[in-house]
């Protein structure tokens, strides 16, 4: 350890954002990160703990602490330190595919679980990966790596999100032949269409895979498996299948006037933004999507959030948010203790926005829709919406968010988005494949192993453990092509 009281001389400093009032006028990302000078003091702050949380990557209390891909933190943040860039990015590609993601979606679970965390702030370490593999690229340290031999085995990967990148980068990169299909015109899966463009611009999706496809890995697009190509083709053309086609069965609203006109699942709204912008390389802004509209977004989450930032930029009249659950705290109860994940009230980039642009924090909680009501022409216009509150169900004895009488509300809906989450797979891929699934519709695996019910064919990612992480998706990728391997060779070195 470099710097054993850096914790106590420097204070944490993240990139500079641009105001919400400039950054809202363009798609493009708006964190400037720190010099490199400054950038080290933030790696001196590590205090390379007896017990580094951040790497653990365990469930406590429900939620996971720590990295899920057991980025060995402490060393990368002490050669940032040191200035020794080249072994610190050397280091992170032991355990991490796409660190150019991560630094930027991620919510950081390695910060969380941070021992500074106790008394002060925590280590910038998700900064610091970005500032570790943006160097690598600068300098030309990330390079095809080939496989210096081929085995002479086929696998095909379903779905191009983390999750089937990662396979498909760690299969490859053993030796075998690795093709990918998605079903989209773009490589990306969730990644290109599920993320928006300011928090993760799609050139960087784009050198990553330009850097796949001169290691090997063939990408097929506009090729939806289970429909224009099927399982016993697939499955007579390689040795071993991956379905990492994600959770892509959106959660509804089943209310009256749910058939009006105007409303949309998040996911394909966020799509429709990103594939306009990004089919006139982003000379046309689809304005007319929200422009002067009243926009609901239904949903708490970083989709929803997402749905947020997207409608301002689009020129919406105004943007209102609705969250079923309670607000949250604004510091840890007692009853959440580090180094679980920290439940409290977290404000991301969309609602900062709609704070500088409507003047008020767009989120309302314990609230939900029990109504859209469309004009004349079928176009929903408004929503009824009322307030909840938790009580126990007497047959289950589970907490519930119940209606309160009396407290509904009619407000104005030009726009509805449902970022409601997602419910598993979806059924014509699983039926495609013959694959048992659980209750939950995820791929059905024996504990924290890979391959499905069928044979030959594994399972990875969203569609394996339910709506998930960037990060979680990364870690399931990588294990399956672990257990791919193994199945293939008998043994496996990945």
């Amino acid at each position: 350890m470099g710097k054993p009281t850096g914790f106590l001389d420097y204070k944490r400093e993240t990139a500079k954002v641009l105001p919400p009032k400039v950054r809202i006028t363009n798609f493009n990302e708006f964190r400037v990160p720190l010099n490199k000078e400054k950038q080290k003091l933030q790696g001196a702050r590590c205090m390379a703990c007896g017990v580094p949380f951040c790497q653990s990557g365990m469930m406590l209390g429900g939620m996971a602490s720590g990295c899920p891909l057991h980025n060995l933190v402490p060393e990368t943040n002490d050669l940032v330190y040191t200035g020794n860039w080249k072994q610190a990015y050397l280091r992170l590609s032991k355990t991490h595919s796409f660190p150019e993601f991560t630094s930027r979606v991620c919510p950081a679970l390695c910060e969380a679980a941070c021992t500074c965390n106790l008394d002060g702030e925590p280590v910038a370490t998700k900064e610091n990966e970005r500032a570790i593999i943006e160097t690598a690229f600068e300098e030309g340290w990330v390079t095809p790596q080939k496989p210096k031999v081929r085995t002479g085995k086929s696998i095909a990967v379903i779905g191009s999100g983390p999750s089937g990148l990662a396979a498909a980068q760690q299969l490859n990169r053993r030796g075998h032949s690795v093709t990918v299909y998605e079903r989209s015109d773009r490589i990306g899966g969730l990644l290109r269409y599920g993320i928006p463009n300011m928090k993760l611009e799609k050139s960087v999706i784009d050198r990553r895979i330009r850097l796949m496809e001169e290691e090997g890995v063939r990408f097929v697009t506009n090729t939806n498996v289970g429909v224009d190509i099927t399982s016993e083709e697939l499955l007579k053309k390689y040795d071993r299948v991956v379905l990492a086609c994600g959770a892509s069965n959106p959660r509804d609203i089943k209310v009256p006037g749910r058939d009006s006109k105007g409303i949309y699942f998040a996911v394909d709204f966020l799509k429709q933004v990103t594939k306009s912008l990004l089919d006139s390389d982003f000379a046309k802004v689809p304005y007319e999507l929200a422009k002067g509209k009243n926009v609901l977004v239904i949903g708490g989450g970083d989709t929803g959030n997402d749905c947020v930032g997207t409608s301002i930029r689009l020129g919406a009249k105004s943007v209102t948010q609705l969250e079923m659950m309670p607000k949250p705290p604004v510091c840890r109860l007692e009853s959440n203790p580090w180094p679980q994940w920290p439940r409290v009230l977290k404000t991301d980039y969309g609602q900062e926005e709609a704070i500088a642009v409507f003047g008020s924090d767009p989120r309302v909680y314990q609230t939900t829709v029990t109504e859209f009501i469309p004009d004349k022409k079928g176009n929903v216009c408004k929503a009824k919406i009322v307030k909840l509150q938790s009580q126990k169900d007497e047959k289950s004895g589970r907490m519930m968010m119940v209606p309160v009488e009396g407290t509904e509300e009619i407000i104005p809906a030009d726009l509805v988005l449902i970022a409601a989450g997602f419910l598993g797979s979806e059924k014509y891929v699983t039926d495609a494949f013959h694959v048992e699934v659980n209750g939950r519709t995820n791929v059905q695996t024996k504990p924290d192993c890979y391959e499905t019910s069928a044979a030959r064919i594994f399972t990875a990612g969203d569609m394996h453990r339910g709506q998930s992480l960037v990060v979680w998706a990364i870690r399931e990728g990588r294990e399956a092509a672990k257990a791919v391997d193994e199945s293939l060779m008998g043994y496996t070195n990945l």
